[in-house]
Order: structure tokens, then sequence, then C-alpha cells
């Protein structure tokens, strides 16, 4: 459901593209792992992988169900929210391991937070938590890497600038790049698993970055 209202949603924001590695395919039971750099950025990530067919179970904060109307979608969808810093936190680490047992495909952001820069540009992925290798240590699960850029354009900044951002792109059509990445081949060890899913990540983001002529993606 999310997806495709994100499909039908994102095309009123911005012009969104997507592109994939020429590795990259899809088989059921994958652990899709994006970097996080905006409250818009679900949008695209959803709808681009809804084009692509490919309907996700989401990890997002457990404070999303505390928005009603929000709640009632993310409950139908099956979606699983992540208690950070709690005893509960691991409880979605179990629920996704049974969401990829049946065959369903998962979508967590490596970072799991949203950074504190206030202005729209890019910026590499933050380090990442280690969710996402112990996801796939726990399942055996295929990992592939997301790389989103342009949600920025959308909303950053202070609340009233990140209203003003939603309010203004319909207008604006900020163009919007998902990058979907060959799948990763994660060491053993949660920590090298960890810096290696932030390696595939950055150079998804990258790609997408470049798309959009952001100089970040051309630093370094």
């Amino acid at each position: 459901m999310l997806g495709r209202i994100a499909a039908a949603a994102v095309p009123v924001l911005g012009r969104l593209g997507v592109s994939r590695d020429a590795a990259f395919r899809h088989e059921p039971g994958t652990v899709f792992v994006a970097n996080h750099t905006s409250l818009a950025d679900p949008g695209p990530v959803l709808a681009a992988l809804h084009r692509e067919g490919i309907p996700v179970t989401v990890l997002a904060t457990a404070g999303l169900w505390r928005i009603p109307v929000l709640r009632g979608l993310l409950e139908r969808g099956g979606h699983i929210p992540v208690h950070r810093g709690s005893a509960r936190a691991a409880e979605a680490l179990d629920a996704a391991a049974r969401v990829l047992a049946a065959g369903g495909d998962v979508l967590v952001y490596g970072e799991g937070r949203l950074p504190v820069r206030r202005d729209a540009a890019e910026a590499p992925p933050e380090g990442f938590r280690t969710g996402p290798a112990r996801l796939a240590a726990l399942t055996g699960a295929r990992v592939v890497p997301v790389g989103q850029a342009g949600a920025r354009r959308i909303s950053s900044g202070s609340g009233a600038k990140q209203l003003a951002g939603f309010l203004t792109a319909p207008v604006r059509q900020p163009r919007l790049h998902v990058h979907l990445g060959a799948p990763l081949d994660l060491p053993a060890g949660i920590g090298a698993a960890t810096d290696a899913a932030h390696r595939g990540v950055t150079a998804a983001w990258r790609t997408a970055a470049r798309r959009l002529g952001e100089p970040a993606a051309f630093a370094g």
C-alpha cells in the first residue's frame, strides 16, 4: 500500500529517475539497505521499488506509529516499528527475519537517523548501525544497497523550512534519483559486514547523486 501511495505522490513532488546496476537482480527474501537524508526520502525509495514491482516491508522508527493516519497505513501494510534504545529493539530484527523467511523483502535504513545539517545539499551516508549486518547474519538473506539523492531538495532544515519545502515542491519539481546497486558480499563479523554495507550504499548514493550533478558525489 505504501508503495502505491508513494508511486502516486512522488510525481507530484518531484521528477524521479531510477537506475540499476548491471548486476542488480531481484530475488525474494532480499534486504534492501538505503541511505537516510530527509523525511521525504522514503517516498522516492518506495516509489522506485514499486516501479520495479518490488513491495517491501519497512523497518521504521516506532515514533511514526504515534501519527494516527500513518499508523493505520503502517499496520495494514505489516511494517515493523523499531524501538531504538530500548529492550524491544531486537524485536524488529526478529519480525524482519520472519518476513524474509516467508519470501518477503524488507527495507532498512542503515544510518537509523536523519542528519542534523540544515542545508539542502547531498553528503555521503553517515555511519551505519549494526542492524542490517545483524539481520543478514541472522537470516543469510541477500543484501542490496539502495542510494537515493535529491530528497533534501523537498524537505530539509528547520520545521518551518521543511513544511515550506513540501508545499512548494509541486511547483519546483526538484529532480530525485534512486539507484539500485549490485548485491553485496558481506564478510564475516558484524563490524566488517556493517562497514561493507556502508561502502555499498555509499557507492549507490554516489551514482544517484552524480545523476543529479551533486558536487559531493564527485569529491574524494
